[in-house]
Formats: C-alpha cells, sequence, structure tokens
C-alpha cells in the first residue's frame, strides 16, 4: 500500500472527490449524522492516505497548529476496511508526520468516545470530560510526543 501526504492545494480533483465520499460515507450516512463535514479546516490541512489499487484504503488529516487546537491535531481518521490494522496503521503514520515535519510537541484530538481505546493504543490520554459534538460523544485527548 503506497502512502501519500498532500497539502490541500495539492490534491487532485480525483483525489478530493474520493477523500470527501469516504468521509461523508462513513462520518455522515454511517453514522447517521447530518452535519456540515467539510468545515473549512481542509485547507490548513495535510492530507494523508493509504492507497493500494481498489482506491483510498485509509485517510486522516494533519491539522496545522492554531486551527483547531493551540497544538497541531489529527482528524477525521478513517479505514475503509475495519478491524485488520489499517486505522492503527494510517494514525501512526499521521503522528510521525506531526513530530517529525510539523515539529509537534503534541497532539490534541477530539476522539468519539466509543474509540478512546483505538487512540489510547497509540498513547493519547482523555483530558475532557464527555461532550456532545453533532448528537455523537465526545472526548478531548492528547498525544504528548516530545
Amino acid at each position: 500500500m503506497e502512502l501519500i501526504v498532500k497539502r490541500f492545494e495539492e490534491l487532485t480533483a480525483e483525489e478530493l472527490y474520493e477523500i470527501l465520499k469516504i468521509r461523508v460515507a462513513v462520518f455522515v450516512v454511517e453514522q447517521n449524522c447530518p452535519y456540515q463535514e467539510i468545515d473549512g479546516k481542509d485547507k490548513q490541512s495535510f492530507h494523508i492516505y493509504l492507497k493500494d489499487d481498489c482506491g483510498i484504503q485509509a485517510y486522516l488529516r494533519v491539522v496545522d497548529k492554531g486551527v483547531s487546537f493551540n497544538e497541531v491535531s489529527i482528524g477525521r481518521v478513517i479505514a475503509v476496511k475495519r478491524r485488520c490494522g489499517i486505522g492503527s496503521r494510517i494514525l501512526s503514520e499521521g503522528i510521525k508526520f506531526a513530530k517529525n515535519r510539523l515539529g509537534a510537541a503534541a497532539i490534541k484530538i477530539e476522539a468519539q468516545t466509543y474509540a478512546k481505546e483505538f487512540y489510547e493504543q497509540q498513547g493519547f490520554k482523555q483530558v475532557s470530560e464527555e461532550f456532545l459534538e453533532d448528537g455523537i460523544p465526545h472526548i478531548q485527548m492528547i498525544l504528548d510526543v516530545i
């Protein structure tokens, strides 16, 4: 599988279409959660994905420091096939990128509560009480990468 890293302006129309299609399929349709999926942060993000002959298999975005939080953040983590390790792999790649290319000392996320253990496996720690975001329970988590 090929790892691709691009800023928003480097994405082709086809890549952007495939990314948005996957994100909407899961975060809007599958989770039955109508919300503004295209939130304006994509232009201040790096888009990281794993691709094979069938297309994008896993995706996340690394959002520049100061856009979502004071820290670099990771969001829209998604794997087309679940429970096979590809989600963990893309998250690991996102963390490495944030640390090595952006010099992040910490990475902050807003995770859906059901995925808490997934993020804890990569070293994230819960730093907030549970709250609702678009009707779905979330928590804030942070990873110190120093």
